[in-house]
């Protein structure tokens, strides 16, 4: 790779730092830029860490450029992030979905207006911190797994379109979390020993039922816990309060292992059931992103991840529309939740995903 001008995403954390670090290293005119994102209020006084956020984290991606000798700027996005990310988090709840904000933050901001941004300070590439590969095969460019699958990340990044892969740089994506700390220890980066967020980054570390009800501008309204066929349970406490396949909190008592199998937002429903009935065969799958630009004229087969954690499971992908399809497991998946991604694999190659938008056959 040519010395080029390159903008580095820093988000304050030690991913980003190492990108930044080895870019600088191989030559390139390395440009640190910063987002700052919607925070909740206790961090605007910089109490708390938070996962790209906070004042604080800010602060330390501006001295890791300091340190590596590179210019830094932070542009202000918090408005576009509380509207393109948080207020559809607390919709999404609302409506009876588990939304993935990493997804949504990816898709509107980092890969969006970041890349924009960099594209218009005459960078030629955009690098972020993110644990994924990028491979070029031919015309095409291939999104792959990290080479450390503890931390591969290529699930929140199926979005990226053949545009968006030809102008971006994932430098960390070869190498084990221990050498990209090793890395940041050696250069004696200020972030080195700073901790990975676990969280999604405005939640402050709390359970996301807490946010909600913080966030929310009107109580959710309590309804009835039924079984299938329509036997009454119990009432539940506001749909946006549950997550599919939930076993524990439901506040009833019936003898038996009982799991959230859906939340019906028109009926205002909770139906649970058995660890058998939480089981689907197939799945439909909406918003479809293909990063090869080619949508499938036929059915394919594909490993689909139904949350981030997920192992993956063989599958068969029919078409049905440019961007929907229809999943069948081979073997039969639980708690396949709407709101989550389905990402498609072949191999370590990721073909595309989009949203779960039924778990019913």
């Amino acid at each position: 790779m040519s010395n080029k001008r390159v903008v580095v995403a820093m988000s304050g954390g030690v991913d980003s730092s190492v990108a930044c670090a080895l870019l600088a290293k191989e030559g390139h005119e390395v440009i640190g830029m910063t987002l700052r994102l919607w925070t909740p209020s206790p961090w605007k006084d910089g109490e708390r860490y938070g996962g790209c956020c906070s004042p604080r984290d800010i602060a330390e991606a501006k001295e890791v450029c300091r340190q590596l000798n590179v210019p830094h700027y932070t542009f202000d996005m918090e408005e576009k992030f509380k509207e393109k990310v948080v207020d559809n988090f607390v919709e999404e709840y609302r409506q009876g979905r588990t939304p993935n904000p990493c997804v949504r933050c990816n898709s509107f901001i980092k890969f969006n207006i970041l890349l924009k941004y960099a594209l218009a300070a005459g960078a030629e590439t955009l690098a972020t911190g993110h644990y994924a590969q990028i491979e070029p095969s031919g015309a095409e460019y291939l999104l792959k797994k990290a080479e450390d699958p503890t931390k591969d990340q290529s699930y929140f990044l199926h979005m990226l379109n053949q545009g968006q892969l030809s102008r971006l740089l994932f430098p960390v994506g070869k190498y084990p979390k221990s050498v990209v700390r090793k890395i940041a220890e050696e250069l004696n980066l200020v972030t080195a020993k700073k901790e990975d967020s676990q969280d999604v980054c405005f939640l402050e570390g709390r359970n996301y039922r807490d946010f909600l009800k913080e966030r929310a501008t009107q109580k959710p309204q309590t309804g009835q816990i039924q079984t299938k066929d329509g036997k009454v349970l119990g009432e539940h406490e506001g749909l946006p309060y549950y997550t599919i396949g939930q076993r524990e909190k439901l506040g009833i008592a019936t003898g038996q292992r009982l799991y959230v199998l859906e939340k019906n937002s028109e009926t205002n429903t909770l139906v649970v059931g058995s660890e058998e009935e939480t089981l689907s065969q197939s799945c439909l799958v909406e918003q479809v992103n293909w990063c090869s630009e080619i949508v499938p004229s036929a059915p394919i087969a594909a490993k689909v991840k139904i949350r981030y954690r997920h192992p993956g499971v063989l599958s068969k992908i029919f078409p049905l529309s440019n961007q929907s399809v229809k999943v069948v497991f081979e073997t039969p998946q639980s708690s396949v939740s709407p709101g989550q991604s389905a990402v498609f694999y072949d191999g370590n190659t990721v073909l595309g995903g989009g949203l779960l938008a039924s778990n019913h056959e």
